[in-house]
């Protein structure tokens, strides 16, 4: 292990037992580099191509984003929160993930990142402006690191259900009768991404962008081999940031896993999922709540078949709680709700994954057939 991935002066020894059963054993990855180029303050945006701008702003629409921008070419989708768009749709010939942008806490930021990695600094095509620098992560990504000049202003905001719990009394004489409509998406909580280079793209994040890790998952019988699985927060100190910003698992394929939208609350994430059923659109898998990061989920495809997630009530760590530990399994991705899907899990055959399985077993990668049965098991566990 190297020296940038020993623990820190501020970084508590033991594991609290929090949210995890397990913490690390002796030697293992403590989940954060000691002296990162920079430390991202969260994610900014998505960026896609798809060929049909206006199927996409329907499927937007009724998902629950907000329009910042529209142009023939570029569709701008936003939360109600102040701040950056939560996703960019440029027009294209396929529909295809181009990559995750991150905010940066300083314009200096930027000026630094371009510094340590030889990559030129340009003005942001966002709208507002700011400053960005572009680079490549080991897995191929594009990733870009913005500081924006100007943040949207706040929109009005779909309100909580009041609710009564026991003998607390916050709603009388009064009915619940959630609308059925879009669920407000708030803001752009996460985005997890499929790579062949686990370890190799791990350690980019954390010494390049400054993310620390959350949980750890490792496969049943292969703990020695370390992780296969990384939720990953950005480090805003003494201030808690959401359990995830990114997650990474190993796999075949190299690419956009799915992407998670906060709403309100349940009644939202209910609620809006009924809106989208009738209007024909198919759930992947929810609703329910996840292990790690705690969260209210419900899954969906959009008609280019990327997954969307509606979330709300996930967990918040500030930066002292170290990484968990536990086994990748099906089961474990939930504390309750129906079982995974084959959808959701990616488990479906199909020709591309066929040829993805092939040419990562034969390609310079962290793929071989004890991964790949020891992928195989957690899935039907």
């Amino acid at each position: 292990m190297s020296e940038n991935h020993l623990h820190g002066p501020d970084v508590k020894t033991a594991h609290q037992d929090l949210h995890s059963e397990q913490g690390a054993l002796r030697g293992e990855h403590p989940g954060r580099s000691r002296n990162p180029v920079i430390k991202v303050a969260d994610l900014a945006w998505l960026e896609f191509e798809k060929p049909d701008l206006e199927r996409a702003e329907i499927f937007a629409r009724d998902f629950g984003f907000q329009i910042a921008a529209r142009t023939e070419r570029e569709l701008w989708l936003r939360g109600t929160f102040a701040g950056s768009p939560c996703m960019v749709i440029r027009r294209g010939r396929t529909s295809r993930f181009i990559g995750p942008a991150f905010r940066a806490a300083e314009r200096a930021d930027v000026d630094r990142l371009a510094r340590a990695t030889g990559a030129a600094v340009r003005e942001a095509d966002v709208p507002g402006g700011g400053r960005v620098v572009d680079l490549l992560d080991p897995s191929g990504f594009p990733v870009r690191v913005v500081h924006c000049a100007d943040q949207l202003p706040a929109l009005p905001e779909q309100q909580p259900l009041l609710l009564n719990f026991g003998t607390a009394h916050r709603r009388t004489n009064a009915t619940q009768r959630p609308p059925r409509e879009p669920s407000g998406i708030q803001r752009l909580g996460h985005v997890v991404l499929e790579t062949r280079v686990f370890a190799r793209a791990l350690e980019w994040y954390l010494d390049t962008l400054g993310m620390i890790v959350s949980d750890f998952l490792f496969l049943d019988g292969q703990r020695g081999r370390g992780p296969v699985m990384a939720f990953i927060r950005c480090d805003l100190g003494s201030v808690p940031a959401d359990h995830h910003t990114l997650a990474m698992h190993l796999g075949p394929g190299a690419g956009y896993v799915h992407s998670a939208y906060q709403v309100t609350d349940l009644d939202a994430i209910a609620a809006g999922g009924e809106y989208l059923k009738e209007r024909g659109y198919q759930r992947s898998w929810g609703i329910g709540r996840h292990v790690e990061g705690s969260q209210l989920f419900d899954y969906w495809r959009d008609p280019d078949r990327f997954m969307l997630e509606h979330f709300a009530d996930g967990d918040l760590f500030s930066c002292e709680v170290e990484p968990g530990w536990a086994p990748l399994s099906t089961s474990g991705l939930s504390q309750w709700g129906p079982p995974a899907t084959r959808d959701f899990l990616g488990a479906s055959p199909s020709p591309q994954r066929v040829r993805d399985v092939i040419e990562a077993l034969r390609g310079d990668n962290e793929m071989d057939p004890a991964r790949l049965l020891g992928l195989l098991k957690a899935a039907k566990s």
